[in-house]
């Protein structure tokens, strides 16, 4: 019976300190911060009425994750897409929407399974200087341009190290200006990213990408090391939301609503939003 008390504040102690393990497991984070490659439309672009926000397919599948995990995910714009990847590593930002899986980047973020779309890299051309090609090694002996701390996958970056001539620029926008110029014979970059840029400079009768693609590869979200919000609860609701949204085509949807919103958005003035 002495005992009695003291077991009671025992228990007393145990429920005390239960209460905030159980918001820790809960998540710890009530608001992510993610960004991206702001030269990705329909997958990430720069809102033209919120030039600090990106918008896109990427953006609206992370609003709705966050959402079903009760976390507001905010996608904001921190400048090319070189330094949104070095944003974070260094943890200043929690998540990359959307970014290819390589060996370089897992030693800096968890990748979170599965991954929620695919895309084609391509390689982009002047229509009035095409040149033989009918796989990669027909861009030996050629120069071209890509984008700082670009990849197309681990095999094709192997091969590019190895065996290509490519100089990295800061932007889409300046690769495809270099091509015009005849400063580089091509550009490798995505598909339908490199079409929306493309028109956007007025460039989309010069240019043509070229067939069969480089690389095809998935991509993912991914949760930096260095995030302070970075625990197994996130990373598991993550994998667990991504898994069902991408099992019921809403990637899929979110890309083709987005390309419609890009090209919708090209024949506004200035300022103005189709939201």
């Amino acid at each position: 019976m002495p005992q009695r008390p003291a077991i009671l504040r025992a228990t007393l102690l145990l429920v005390t300190l239960a209460a905030p393990l159980a918001s820790l497991a809960a998540g710890k984070c009530e608001q992510l911060v993610a960004t991206g490659n702001p030269e990705y439309p329909p997958y990430l672009w720069r809102d033209p009425v919120h030039p600090e926000r990106l918008i896109g397919a990427n953006a609206d599948l992370l609003e709705q994750v966050g959402k079903s995990i009760g976390v507001n995910i905010r996608v904001l714009y921190t400048g090319s897409w070189a330094r949104a990847q070095e944003e974070a590593r260094l943890g200043r930002v929690d998540l990359l929407a959307g970014a290819f899986l390589t060996p370089e980047r897992l030693e800096s973020m968890d990748y979170i399974h599965p991954a929620f779309l695919t895309t084609q890299a391509v390689v982009w051309v002047r229509k009035d200087a095409q040149f033989p090609y009918a796989s990669r090694d027909d861009l030996k002996g050629l120069k071209g341009g890509t984008l700082v701390n670009n990849s197309f996958g681990q095999d094709f970056d192997a091969f590019a190290e190895q065996q290509l001539t490519l100089e990295e620029v800061p932007s889409l926008t300046q690769a495809f200006q270099k091509l015009m110029l005849k400063r580089s014979d091509y550009v490798l970059y995505e598909h339908y990213p490199g079409l929306a840029v493309a028109d956007t400079l007025g460039l989309a009768d010069d240019l043509q990408p070229l067939e069969p693609s480089v690389s095809s590869e998935g991509l993912y979200l991914t949760l930096a090391h260095n995030s302070a919000c970075n625990d197994p609860w996130l990373r598991g609701q993550l994998a667990k939301k991504m898994t069902e949204l991408s099992a019921a085509g809403v990637p899929q949807h979110l890309l083709q609503d987005n390309l419609a919103r890009w090209k919708a958005q090209q024949l506004q003035p200035a300022g103005t939003s189709t939201q």
